[in-house]
């Protein structure tokens, strides 16, 4: 069967050979692991996997490991016993029974315990475990699909990611890239977030200024394609004619749009927005903005220096 992507559309050369992998390996059993910044589509990438698989008419089942606390994560995943802690009234089926013959997407998968690590790995190994409070071994036949913005080999070094599960989980990685590494796709993505969220809210806006295009190009994008979206989303909304103009987007892009004759910035330019744009994203949390930026936390204390962005 030839691959159906819904997700994220793209022309640029990256995209391309993205989805070349994709024709590739959802048609197999490889575990795939999806890495790439918070917001550049990876849940619907691993769910065109799934939907190009041959696990189609199957469950894909998503859990967010970085949602919920330990002990709770071990129940969504692997179930329950009535009794088995405080609060289980009754029996409970995990996810990874839910996903039986299907596939199991889990996000964020670098925010797992080790402890919660070694249990996966053991479903990895031996697709088989048992229920919290329960003797019962229960066998299950499930794709895994996992995702993560962290750098999960420097994780490994480090001592706070079991090599073993990495290996298990690294058999084909795709990196899927930011935003602003795919801007030849930033037109495309920008025109159907538009019909999207035009057509949703019932408003006539049909097209986007010249001058909304260059300030897009100009951006860092720190959310990636997710705050494209809500930036769309919410010019749609303010607009009041066909065209969404400078005027709908938020404070923080109007400030950056370019002055009439103003030529490309310069390199270091460049970075500095980049920079100053993701501590702005977390709220100035430097080790969040090290690692969405892939640096360590001295280089980027080095560069807010260097750009005089410590009292921003």
């Amino acid at each position: 069967m030839s691959f159906v992507f819904s997700g994220v559309p793209g022309t640029s050369r990256r995209f391309q050979e993205i989805f070349q992998l994709l024709e590739l390996v959802s048609p197999t059993e490889a575990t795939v692991l999806l890495l790439g910044e918070t917001g550049t589509g990876k849940e619907l990438v691993a769910r065109d996997i799934h939907r190009n698989s041959p696990r189609q008419a199957e469950p894909f089942v998503v859990v967010n490991c970085a949602a919920l606390p330990e002990t709770l994560l071990e129940s969504e995943l692997f179930g329950h016993e009535r009794g088995a802690f405080t609060g289980a009234a009754s029996r409970k089926d995990g996810r990874f029974v839910m996903a039986h013959r299907g596939s199991l997407f889990l996000d964020e998968i670098g925010e797992l315990s080790l402890t919660t690590q070694a249990k996966i790995l053991r479903v990895l190994q031996s697709r088989e475990f048992e229920p919290l409070g329960s003797t019962r071994t229960l066998k299950v036949d499930v794709r895994i699909i996992a995702a993560t913005n962290r750098n999960l080999a420097a994780m490994v070094h480090e001592g706070r990611f079991r090599d073993d599960l990495y290996y298990r989980l690294n058999v084909f990685p795709i990196e899927l890239p930011a935003l602003r590494e795919r801007l030849d796709d930033l037109e495309v993505l920008a025109q159907r977030f538009l019909k999207i969220y035009a057509g949703k809210n019932r408003r006539e806006v049909r097209s986007l200024a010249p001058e909304v295009l260059e300030t897009f190009r100009r951006y860092s994008w720190p959310g990636n394609i997710r705050e494209l979206e809500n930036v769309i989303e919410r010019g749609v909304i303010v607009c009041r004619g066909e065209t969404l103009e400078l005027q709908d987007l938020p404070e923080t892009l109007r400030h950056r749009a370019p002055d009439p004759g103003e030529g490309e910035p310069e390199l270091p330019e460049l970075e500095r927005q980049l920079i100053r744009g993701t501590l702005e994203k977390v709220a100035g949390q430097r080790r969040q903005a090290a690692e969405i930026l892939g640096i360590s936390m001295e280089e980027l204390n080095l560069k807010i220096r260097s750009y005089g962005l410590e009292n921003d």
